[in-house]
């Protein structure tokens, strides 16, 4: 159950690393990119924006200027007899709007008192009294006026050009009034977009053009604004701003025109103005939300197929491992054998005696003195001296037997003498002593019972190994320290180099003789304890010996009681 959450764990692992390592560059350059793409696309904008209104307030400054131009002329090439003459007035309307189109819609010359001497136009004028009209009053103080767009007495949107002219003591006006469609269109024309309109306002808020929609609900706010920007003199400049009648956040770009007395207009909402950059915008959103599902995608199928192939991997490593740790334990077997080939000789020559003893016996006769009863202290003996070979091999059986990885609770001190006891024939005939020092009370350990007869064997072996033929002492001795169940194995041999200490666990690493050993055995030995939880420690010094010291985390008391009962 625990490798299924590890590997799962490993897959999930992988699969955040590969989501990660390939989403997070994209998503940084699309940031990135977006950002900057968002800031010059902005400024592109706003430019053009800004050079759209500059264009046309230049353009309808020029147009005013014009016709402001062309009156001036008039007033000052045609003298004042011809202009207060009906015919004369007339004859000059014509041309201008034979010159001019339908630009200048009428013509009229006023005298001091605002009355229209003389007039040429499609309404009924002549004689109408101007003095108490605000243009009449303003061209008094300047020598032209360009009025605000109002409706007059012929009740249309119109505005009027007013040249004071003095003569003869007396003081005249001359006055034409402007096509206010031709005007309008001037303004009108500036559109871009659904919402990008441009309109003039006048200093108290009141458009002098027509705007392409209802804007009464704008105009306390366009009123106010007009009066702030009108103040500045700022040309094309831009606010960006949320309208109190839309709501919505609006560009507006203004620029003062008729010497600041118009403001010109450009509004356009934000959203419809930076439509591209949004479309833009949302569509890099959606290639980087369906990269992220394929990475996403990508990232979960291959990080399972990468741990199910790591899982036969470790399937494969571990039954390498138990066929390495299978060949080590036959090679201990192979060092016993000799030992325990000289243990079963003993008994089996004992045997062999005894049953040619018997067979003399046999030849005698067992009526004869009390050759019945040595037959039977005879055959006593075999059953003994063969119970003792059975006890042999079946320890040997035991040890030999294939390794079982199962993990359980025992009692480390019971497996210490039993191998002490099966390893004993080979100390012997090494002249080494073998002596134990097991603790009381230690808990049990929880660990493959069989692996850590292989672990203790292998220490028994290479430390009877490191002694010459003089023999020496090899010490076991069993502890509790805390939760910890400790185990030392000492041996008074030849000792390790100490530049040979950091690398006696590495596999095929030996400081025996040609063929005296693999160099698997100790690498088994910290491959068993690592996966048991445990820890190895080795220290030596030439000449004086060495000590193995094997730490395996404390069972409970009661798991032995727990296994058994299961």
């Amino acid at each position: 159950m625990s490798d299924v959450h590890y590997y799962k764990g490993l897959a999930k692992s992988m699969m955040f690393t590969i989501i990660l390592v390939s989403f997070a560059p994209l998503f940084v350059v699309v940031l990135i990119a977006g950002y900057q793409y968002s800031v010059a696309y902005e400024e592109k904008v706003e430019a053009h924006l800004r050079e759209l209104v500059l264009k046309h307030d230049q353009t309808i400054n020029a147009y005013l200027e014009e016709k402001v131009a062309e009156i001036r002329v008039l007033a000052e090439v045609i003298d004042l007899g011809h202009l207060a003459n009906p015919e004369g007035i007339e004859a000059l309307h014509q041309a201008l709007v034979q010159g001019h189109g339908t630009d200048f819609v009428d013509l009229g010359l006023i005298d001091d008192h605002g009355i229209q001497v003389a007039y040429s136009g499609p309404f009924q004028l002549q004689g109408v009294d101007y003095s108490g009209e605000e243009w009449f009053r303003a061209v008094q103080q300047h020598p032209v006026h360009v009025s605000d767009v109002g409706l007059g007495l012929r009740g249309v949107p119109h505005f009027i050009i007013a040249l004071r002219m003095d003569a003869g003591g007396k003081r005249y006006v001359l006055r034409t009034t402007l096509d206010f469609i031709a005007f309008n269109r001037l303004v009108e024309d500036i559109r871009i977009g659904e919402t990008g309109m441009a309109y003039i306002l006048n200093r108290k808020g009141e458009f002098q053009t027509t705007p392409r929609r209802d804007m009464a609900a704008e105009v306390p706010f366009l009123k106010g604004m007009a009066e702030s920007m009108a103040e500045s003199g700022d040309r094309a400049a831009m606010t960006i701003m949320d309208n109190p009648a839309t709501g919505l956040e609006t560009i507006f770009v203004t620029s003062p025109i008729k010497g600041g007395d118009w403001l010109m207009v450009y509004q356009q909402d934000t959203a419809d103005a930076f439509a591209t950059l949004n479309r833009s915008r949302n569509l890099a959103i959606f290639i980087l939300f369906i990269g992220g599902v394929a990475i996403t995608a990508m990232a979960v199928l291959t990080s399972r197929r990468m741990a199910r192939k790591v899982q036969k991997a470790d399937a494969a490593k571990d039954i390498m491992n138990d066929q390495v740790i299978e060949a080590g334990k036959l090679a201990s077997v192979g060092e016993l054998a000799a030992g325990i080939a000289h243990e079963i000789n003993n008994p089996v020559a004992i045997m062999v005696e005894e049953a040619g003893w018997i067979q003399d016996l046999l030849e005698e006769g067992l009526s004869k003195s009390d050759n019945e009863r040595e037959v039977q202290r005879a055959l006593n003996q075999i059953r003994t001296q063969g119970a003792r070979c059975k006890e042999i091999t079946h320890k040997l059986l035991s040890f030999a037997r294939k390794i079982d990885p199962t993990v359980m609770s025992f009692d480390l001190n019971e497996l210490v003498l039993e191998i002490v006891e099966l390893s004993q024939q080979r100390a012997k005939y090494a002249n080494v002593i073998i002596e134990t020092s097991l603790g009381d009370g230690i808990a049990p350990v929880k660990a493959s019972p069989s692996e850590m007869q292989q672990v203790f064997l292998n220490l028994v072996n290479n430390a009877i190994d490191a002694m010459d033929s003089g023999g020496g002492d090899l010490d076991v001795i069993t502890r509790q320290e805390g939760d910890v169940v400790a185990i030392s194995i000492s041996d008074t041999g030849c000792g390790i180099p100490q530049a040979n200490l950091s690398r006696i666990f590495d596999p095929f690493f030996t400081t025996k003789p040609v063929g005296k050993g693999t160099g698997l055995g100790l690498s088994i030995i910290y491959g068993i304890i690592n996966k048991m939880g445990g820890t190895i420690s080795v220290s030596s010094a030439v000449g004086e010996g060495t000590t193995f010291t094997i730490r395996l985390p404390a069972g409970r008391v009661d798991d032995t009681d727990t296994e058994e009962a299961a």
